[in-house]
C-alpha cells in the first residue's frame, strides 16, 4: 500500500493555498443534497459541525456526553497558541511552524506543520468574534503568556480555564444550526463500527447508552473527532470517559493507525496519592512560567520545603538548560522529574513528586497578580490537596495526558478509507513525536473551523456516491457483529471486574512502554498484554443487560479494545529504534541523556495495517521529507 499524503506542490507558504484553489466545489445548492456524520463534539467536532452546517450541508453530530459541554476539551487549562507577535517579541508564523516541528522532535510534516501556523491567527480572530473572553492586558489588548519549547509569549489563555472558554464558542455556533435544523444531535451514543460500502465510508452503527438500542446511520461522509487513547494507562489526567474505541473499530476496517506508540507525558500534574485513585489531574503547563521546578540537592531530604535553604535547593531545569529554564518542552521537563526522583532526590511521601514553587513570583508580583493568573489553578490544587500552593510549593509528577499518535490521515485530514475523515487528537498529523503546550486546541480549530470545510467539500465534489439506506446488507452485517461482542462480554459472567482488568493494562503500560521504555520490558509487556487479554476474555464480570442503561458494559467494550490496542503500541515501540521526543528508548539516548534521533534509518510515520483477529498487523512506512528546517539535535540550553 502506498501512502499517498496529497501535500501539494509549490513553496512551503503557499501551499495551503493553491490546494485550496485547485479542490474542487461544492455549489451552494448541492450542499443541501449531502449528509455528512461528526463523531465527537469537543473542540475539532463542535467546530466542523458548525461550520460544515454554517455552509449548508445536512449534519449529524454523535455526542457520547449528555452535552457537547461535557467534551474532555473542556479540561483544557492553559491556552492556544497564534503567530499574532502582539508582545513584539520577533514571533513570526515561521517561528511557531519551527518551534512546532522542533518540539515534535522532527517527526511531523512540514506542509501540516506550516498550515496550522497560518490558520492559528484566524483562530483567534474568530473565537475573540464568538466573545472568549480571552485574558487582556491594561490596554485591552489580548495578552500573551509563555509556554514550553516557546522563547516568545504567544499563548492566548482564559485563566486556567481557555478550553473551557473556547468549547462554549464552539457549543454555540453549533446550538445555533441545531436551533436552524441544519444539525440534528445525538446525545449520549456511542459509535462502535464504522459502515463501508465499495471501499468508502457510509455509515456507523452507535448504542444508544441510556436505553441500549443498536442504530444505524448513514451519510455521505463520515468524521472521527473523538479524542486520544491516554486512558490506556488507566490513570491519566483524561476523562474516565475517553478512549480508542471508535478509531481503533475504523482500524479494524481498513483505517491504518500511526505512530501509537507516541504518547505525551505531562510534567505538571498532582502526583498519584493511593492504590485506590481513579484518574489523574492536570495542573496547567503555564504554572511554569511563574513557578520554579526544584528538588533537595542531597537524596533522601524529607525536610519541610520551608526547612530547605536556597543553598541546599536545585533548580535542576534552569541549572541545565539555561536558554529555556523551566519552559523546556513537556517530554524534557518529564523526564527530568523522574530522572531526580529515581536518583533519590524526590520529595512527599512516595517520593515520586518535585516541587513547583511560587515563593519568588509572589514576592515579585504579588499574592493578587499571581491569582488573577492562576487563581482558578491554585483553588483546585488547594480543594485536591489540602494544601495551599500560596503558602507551600505545590507537588508535581509526570502522567499521561495526550497522545500524538492516531489514525493516518494525508493533507486533507482524510484515513485510508475514502471519505473516513479524522480531526484534532484523534488523527496523527501535527504534532510529531511530542506536542508542544497549548497546540492541542489549535489543531482542534484549524481542523473544524478552516481545513475539514474545504477538503471534505473537495471529496464530495469529486467522487460519484450511490444512494443507500440502512437496510443496505453492510448495515446488517455491521449490526450483527455488533450485537454479538456485546452478548459475548454479557455471557462471560466471571469472577473480575472490568476496572481491575483495566488497572492492571495501565501499570503494564506504564511500567513498560510510559516515560521510559527498553527492549526487555517491551516484549514482557506484550507477553503480559496477551496473557491479561486471554483471562478478560474467560474471567471478566459484566452486571447488567444490554437493553439498558449499563456502564460496565460500556467499559467492558473499551477496555477490550485498549487490551488489543496496547499491544499494537508496544509492537510500534519496538520496531523503533530511536529515542524521539514522546518516545525515549532507553538504549538510545546522547551522553547528556537526552533522546538521540536516527533521521537515516526512521524519519518516517510508522502506519499499521490490520491483517485480522490472528495476523500480526503489517508496518506501512510515509518518509518525512524536510526541506526547510534542518535536522539536528534538540538543544534547549
Amino acid at each position: 500500500m502506498h501512502l499517498d499524503s496529497k501535500i501539494p506542490g509549490g513553496p512551503l507558504p503557499d501551499k495551503w493555498d493553491r490546494h485550496r484553489f485547485e479542490l474542487k466545489l461544492v455549489n451552494p445548492a448541492n450542499k443541501k443534497k449531502f449528509e455528512i456524520i461528526v463523531v465527537g463534539t469537543g473542540l475539532a467536532g463542535g467546530s466542523a459541525s458548525a461550520s460544515l452546517a454554517e455552509l449548508g450541508y445536512n449534519v449529524k453530530t454523535f455526542c457520547i456526553q449528555d452535552s457537547p459541554r461535557r467534551a474532555h476539551s473542556i479540561a483544557a487549562q492553559g491556552g492556544i497558541n497564534a503567530a499574532k507577535n502582539y508582545t513584539n517579541e520577533g514571533d513570526s508564523i515561521q517561528r511557531l511552524f519551527y518551534d512546532t516541528i522542533k518540539g515534535g522532535d522532527f517527526r511531523a510534516r512540514e506542509a501540516n506543520v506550516y498550515r496550522l501556523a497560518q490558520i492559528s491567527n484566524h483562530i483567534i480572530d474568530q473565537c475573540v468574534a464568538q466573545g472568549v473572553p480571552f485574558a487582556r492586558d491594561y490596554g485591552g489588548l489580548l495578552a500573551n503568556r509563555s509556554f514550553g519549547g516557546a522563547q516568545v509569549s504567544r499563548t492566548f489563555y482564559a485563566r486556567g480555564q481557555t478550553g473551557q472558554q473556547l468549547l462554549l464558542g464552539a457549543y454555540s455556533a453549533l446550538m445555533r444550526q441545531v436551533a436552524a435544523g441544519m444539525v440534528k444531535m445525538f446525545p449520549r451514543r456511542e459509535m462502535l463500527d464504522l459502515v463501508i460500502i465499495n471501499g468508502k465510508a457510509r455509515g456507523i452503527v452507535v448504542r444508544n447508552l441510556i436505553t441500549g438500542e443498536i442504530e444505524t446511520h448513514k451519510g455521505d461522509a463520515v468524521v472521527l473527532s473523538t479524542g486520544g487513547y491516554g486512558n490506556v494507562f488507566f490513570l491519566s489526567t483524561n476523562a474516565m470517559g475517553t478512549n480508542v474505541s471508535a478509531a481503533f473499530r475504523a482500524y479494524k476496517k481498513g483505517a491504518l493507525f500511526a505512530n501509537p506508540c507516541y504518547t505525551q507525558i505531562h510534567p505538571t500534574c498532582i502526583p498519584v496519592h493511593g492504590k485506590h485513585q481513579s484518574k489523574l489531574t492536570l495542573m496547567s503547563e503555564s504554572l511554569r512560567n511563574d513557578g520554579r521546578v526544584w528538588v533537595p540537592k542531597n537524596p533522601g531530604d524529607k525536610r519541610l520545603p520551608h526547612q530547605i535553604p536556597e543553598s541546599e535547593r536545585d533548580y535542576y531545569l534552569e541549572n541545565k538548560y539555561p536558554s529555556f529554564g523551566n519552559l523546556v518542552p513537556r517530554d524534557v521537563a518529564s523526564r527530568n522529574a523522574k530522572e531526580q526522583c529515581d536518583n533519590g532526590k524526590g520529595v512527599g511521601k512516595t517520593g515520586l513528586a518535585v516541587y513547583l514553587d511560587f515563593e519568588d513570583a509572589i514576592k515579585r508580583d504579588g499574592k493578587d497578580l499571581i491569582a488573577k493568573k492562576y487563581g482558578n489553578l491554585f483553588h483546585m490544587y488547594d480543594k485536591i490537596t489540602a494544601d495551599n500552593p500560596y503558602e507551600t510549593p505545590m507537588m508535581i509528577y509526570p502522567a499521561v495526558h495526550y497522545t500524538m499518535g492516531g489514525l493516518w490521515v494525508d493533507y486533507n485530514l482524510m484515513s485510508t478509507i475514502d471519505g473516513l475523515f479524522v480531526m484534532g487528537e484523534a488523527n496523527f498529523s501535527d504534532h510529531g513525536a511530542n506536542r508542544l503546550g497549548a497546540s492541542a486546541l489549535m489543531q482542534g480549530l484549524a481542523d473544524g473551523y478552516f481545513v475539514i470545510p474545504y477538503t471534505i467539500g473537495g471529496y464530495l465534489a469529486g467522487t460519484t456516491l450511490e444512494g443507500v439506506n440502512e437496510s443496505h446488507s453492510a448495515f446488517t452485517e455491521s449490526t450483527q457483529h455488533v450485537r454479538e461482542g456485546i452478548e459475548k462480554l454479557i455471557s462471560i459472567n466471571g469472577k473480575r471486574t472490568v476496572d481491575d482488568f483495566h488497572k492492571q493494562l495501565g501499570l503494564i503500560m506504564w511500567d513498560h512502554c510510559g516515560m521510559a521504555r527498553n527492549d526487555q520490558g517491551l516484549e514482557k509487556a506484550r507477553r503480559l498484554i496477551q496473557e491479561l487479554r486471554e483471562e478478560f476474555w474467560e474471567n471478566v464480570r459484566v452486571p447488567g443487560s444490554n437493553v439498558e442503561f449499563n456502564q460496565s458494559l460500556e467499559r467492558a467494550g473499551r477496555v477490550a479494545d485498549f487490551l488489543e490496542f496496547s499491544e499494537l503500541m508496544v509492537m510500534d515501540a519496538l520496531v523503533r529504534r530511536e529515542s524521539c521526543g514522546g518516545h525515549f528508548n532507553e538504549a538510545f539516548q546522547t551522553s547528556e541523556n537526552e533522546a538521540k534521533r536516527d533521521d537515516e534509518n526512521f524519519s518516517h510515520v510508522s502506519a499499521w495495517d490490520y491483517k485480522g483477529k490472528d495476523a500480526d498487523p503489517v508496518m506501512r512506512k510515509e518518509q518525512l521529507v524536510f526541506e526547510h528546517v534542518e535536522l539536528s539535535q534538540r538543544s534547549y540550553k
